[in-house]
């Protein structure tokens, strides 16, 4: 926790928090993963302290794949010593592994049946949210299913106290949002029991990329 306190301090736009995503966000973020048959190939964008990748590993078993991808290097640090390094030690037979880099750059063979992501896009400039979806959706199957979120109510908090730049960031992070939703047959659900309350969106692959296309903010 002290961890994850000090790095949202120092990096509140990578972070997005100061509070870690609990058990039950985790669990509306990963239940995918168990619906899907044979090996299963997972990646996990932005995993920050690990509550998303110990609900994963949990999910996994022999023959899987998951790769993570975080550009923090505290965080690869903690999440290798802490989670990482034992999970493979008591399994072999899953191959793990971390790339600390940004999603846009880190070398990466999809396709992967699920994607998870913890990165925080209303800190995001709406150039950067295109393309790091972009690059999701040219690694997912196409039906595959992408997870994202966001806390409830947190444009509409930021805002009032936002210049007219930061307002119209907000705005076209929303529309992006929106769009996504409808050209992915996109799907939210609410999570109460995480502070603050979050929704939790699924995407599905293979539907029309237009939405993510390198349009100017």
């Amino acid at each position: 926790m002290f961890d994850f306190l000090t790095e949202a301090i120092r990096n509140f736009r990578s972070t997005g928090s100061v509070w870690p995503s609990s058990p039950a966000l985790s669990n509306a973020m990963t239940s995918t993963i168990a619906r899907v048959e044979g090996p299963r190939r997972v990646l996990e964008v932005g995993p920050g302290t690990g509550p998303f990748t110990k609900s994963i590993l949990k999910k996994l078993r022999a023959g899987d794949h998951f790769d993570l991808v975080e550009i923090n290097q505290t965080f690869c640090r903690k999440l290798e010593k802490d989670i990482l390094a034992g999970y493979r030690a008591r399994h072999p037979n899953v191959q793990v592994r971390l790339h600390c880099a940004p999603i846009e750059e880190a070398d990466l063979a999809g396709p992967y049946d699920v994607i998870v992501c913890g990165l925080p896009f209303n800190n995001f400039p709406p150039r950067l949210m295109r393309q790091i979806f972009r690059r999701m959706f040219a690694l997912l199957k196409d039906n595959g299913e992408l997870l994202y979120f966001e806390y409830a109510g947190v444009r509409a908090m930021k805002s009032p106290v936002s210049d007219s730049a930061g307002r119209a960031r907000l705005k076209r992070i929303d529309a992006i949002g929106k769009s996504l939703r409808r050209r992915h047959e996109g799907k939210k659900q609410l999570v109460l029991a995480n502070f603050p309350p979050a929704f939790a969106y699924r995407l599905k692959g293979g539907r029309k990329k237009a939405a993510t296309s390198s349009k100017r903010a």
